[in-house]
């Protein structure tokens, strides 16, 4: 890995605990509030790529494992792996890594929607698939009770995931960092 690679990996890490500094709004029906470190798990897969995307959210969570407090409401340390939002931490990784092989597989045609679609598959649709179980598994709620009491997360994780689409496109346009994948030898 490239210096250069690193250097995107620790921004986009440090971009995610900035996210993190916006409040978190409690969610009356769950124990887990809205936050919008997820931005972040978009953004980083969607910019990046798969791999740096991915190592990008890990070190985020190495980050939160010894105990800085980068997560909403400052908090950190090795206590938040355990409980109703340790799902999603786990995802965000996984989250990002999905959504970067999206935009990597669509990179010939990634517009807007292309990006949307990545956005929301991997930063949505991964996130709760991940996320939910623990929900239940923590709260004593059957699992249909987490996924419809996480319905409240859907319009806020999809204005972010637009968010994130529209500056990735954006990005790609004006300063790609993802490299174009290669080209098929040409035959003579």
């Amino acid at each position: 890995m490239k210096t250069r690679d690193l250097a995107y990996v620790a921004l986009f890490a440090a971009l995610t605990a900035v996210l993190g500094l916006l409040p978190a709004i409690p969610v009356s029906a769950l124990p887990v509030p809205i936050t919008a470190q997820t931005l972040g798990v978009m953004l980083a897969g969607a910019v990046l790529g798969a791999k740096r995307g991915f190592l990008a959210l890990l070190l985020f969570l190495v980050l939160v494992a010894v105990g800085l407090p980068v997560l909403a409401g400052g908090r950190g340390g090795l206590s938040v792996f355990v409980g109703p939002s340790a799902g999603f931490l786990y995802s965000w990784p996984l989250g990002a890594l999905v959504t970067g092989l999206l935009v990597e597989l669509l990179w010939r045609r990634l517009n807007l929607v292309t990006a949307l679609v990545a956005t929301v598959v991997g930063g949505i649709g991964v996130v709760y698939a991940v996320g939910i179980p623990f929900i239940s598994l923590y709260s004593d709620a059957p699992l249909s009770a987490a996924a419809t009491g996480s319905l409240v997360f859907v319009p806020g994780d999809l204005v972010k995931a637009v968010i994130a689409a529209v500056l990735a496109v954006a990005v790609r346009r004006a300063y790609p960092v993802i490299e174009r994948p290669r080209q098929e030898a040409t035959r003579p």
